[in-house]
């Protein structure tokens, strides 16, 4: 694993000649309880979305891996395929409360991707490391010819991170 900075974008090679992993991280004051609460619920999803891809969600707060819930997605912001409006499905792969929640989407069109998105989150002594991943090491053939990976840049799950903690501060007023 290479860090140049404590809140610099961490990439983890699968192989010598490919990136397929993404981690950045940020310390946000405020207890992985708080912060958690964002990331389980659906529409928190969507607040603290700075791909500018995430329209809206439905579905009930997730509470164990194998939970669902819908995310209403408009591609536009990136540019990259023309898909306009559509619908994914949001499936937890992985919920340890307060401490990791990832996921994978699946939409209509098969295969399914298979990256995966997530955060782990650690207390320290000024409040929470929370360290956002993606990993498209698990990505099918058929995707990995049709699209650019990463989809997401580290630049933008930073971001995220920072709206994260904006979030978790309103919520908390």
């Amino acid at each position: 694993m290479v860090a140049a900075h404590a809140n610099a974008p961490i990439e983890t090679p699968s192989t010598a000649d490919a990136v397929e992993r993404i981690e950045v991280s940020r310390l946000i004051p405020a207890p992985a309880a708080a912060i958690f609460s964002v990331l389980t619920d659906p529409k928190g999803h969507v607040d603290i979305d700075a791909s500018g891809t995430l329209i809206d969600a439905e579905g009930a707060t997730v509470e164990r891996t194998g939970d669902r819930f819908v995310v209403h997605m408009d591609r536009e912001a990136l540019g990259d395929l023309p898909l306009g409006r559509y619908d994914v499905e949001v499936v937890i792969t992985e919920l340890v409360p307060d401490t990791e929640i990832a996921w994978t989407v699946e939409a209509h069109i098969k295969p399914h991707a298979r990256h995966i998105y997530g955060y782990r989150l650690e207390p320290v002594a000024d409040g929470t490391r929370v360290t956002s991943y993606y990993d498209w090491s698990e990505v099918d053939e058929h995707w990995r010819r049709r699209v650019d990976f990463p989809v997401v840049p580290a630049s933008a799950l930073k971001a995220t991170l920072g709206i994260l903690e904006r979030t978790v501060r309103r919520r908390a007023a």
